[in-house]
């Protein structure tokens, strides 16, 4: 099911472990999750599920003041935390909870199938670029959806695995990136540290899919530009996806070119999770982040009917359910969330962002 640089665990081996640390979490109103880039930040994240407590997935690299804003808002009941991890003081007032390495011989914990859907699953926090960061709740129900969404326009199965280097506590690493494997049944490799080498050892080893950002892919085709060998592994992956930013054109032409792969783009939020992606099997047009996803409406509003573009408002059943501990709504009445972004829909049904609506940042 999972392998990272410090261990690796099959399905069974992830089920014992998690449902052992769900029976010590059980009760509990929130959990945050130390989460480094390590197995046992998987292991914690899936047993908060198991047990059916909402997860706050912490920043290890977030500054004392940000940090000591989440803890104070989430109020978490425990910290899970790899033993050996060294944590900082604004968590130290907090009972800490062990992550096992180890896997008992104890019966699984089912997941209580009586749990709405609406259920709280994840508590991530926005980077806070224009405030203190608020922590956006995610459902059950709308992580599982946009999960088996992707899951159709990737043709997302249990016979792929998927390679990346994210980190873990926000949508990008987490979401898509470990619970999304899993809620398929396939499997995740975590490289550790992203590069050309690490990429396509893994390929080579059975990877199918791969994740990452713009910089990632950046440096990868400079990597292969003088790593033909390379190249040719990483080219036999079934898809390349890249997220949380736009990638340049000429970054998709260089590694079309070097590869034979074009990579492909999504658009999401933390609070709307993903919206938009280029499908695996349709062409891959630059520039763009591609076609709403199934059971999603995208809507452009614009100032002027003339006007093609438009800022970016979504109605779907993967939004958030609100922000912790406030109380406006986060949609209108009639369900619409405005991203903030402005965009135009390309002659084939894409979507291209071309900026943000009414925010400067220095």
């Amino acid at each position: 099911a999972l392998a990272f640089p410090d261990g690796a665990l099959t399905y069974p081996e992830l089920a014992a472990r998690a449902g052992a640390l769900a029976r010590e979490i059980d009760g509990l109103d929130r959990v945050a999750v130390w989460a480094t880039p390590t197995l046992p930040t998987a292991v914690g994240i899936v047993a908060a599920l198991l047990a059916g407590v909402p997860a706050v997935p912490v920043n290890p690299r977030s500054g004392p003041r940000e940090l000591a804003h989440v803890v104070a808002d989430a109020a978490p009941g425990a910290v899970l935390a790899d033993p050996a991890a060294d944590l900082p003081a604004a968590l130290a007032g907090i009972r800490r909870i062990p992550i096992p390495r180890e896997s008992p011989r104890s019966p699984v914990r089912d997941v209580d199938s009586d749990l709405p859907g609406t259920a709280p699953a994840l508590v991530i926090y926005t980077s806070g670029t224009t405030g203190p960061p608020k922590g956006a709740v995610l459902s059950r129900a709308a992580i599982a959806t946009s999960l088996d969404a992707l899951a159709d326009a990737w043709d997302w199965s249990a016979a792929d695995v998927l390679a990346h280097a994210l980190p873990l506590f926000h949508v990008h690493g987490l979401v898509l990136g470990l619970l999304g494997p899993l809620r398929r049944g396939g499997a995740v490799r975590h490289l550790g540290t992203f590069s050309a080498s690490a990429l396509a050892a893994a390929v080579d080893a059975g990877a199918t899919v791969v994740f990452g950002v713009p910089t990632h892919y950046h440096r990868l085709a400079d990597e292969l530009d003088t790593d033909p060998a390379a190249a040719e592994v990483v080219g036999r992956a079934r898809l390349l996806v890249s997220g949380s930013a736009a990638l340049t054109a000429v970054d998709h032409a260089r590694l079309e070119r070097l590869t034979g792969l074009p990579v492909r783009e999504r658009y999401g939020l933390t609070e709307t999770l993903i919206l938009t992606a280029a499908r695996a099997d349709e062409p891959v047009e630059p520039g763009t982040v591609g076609r709403p996803l199934a059971g999603i409406e995208v809507r452009l509003v614009a100032e002027d009917e003339s006007d093609d573009l438009g800022a970016v408002e979504v109605r779907s059943p993967g939004l958030f359910s609100g922000y912790l501990n406030r109380t406006d709504p986060p949609t209108t009445p009639d369900g619409w969330f405005s991203t903030g972004d402005i965009g135009r829909w390309t002659a084939s049904g894409a979507l291209a962002l071309v900026g943000r609506k009414a925010t400067d940042l220095i």
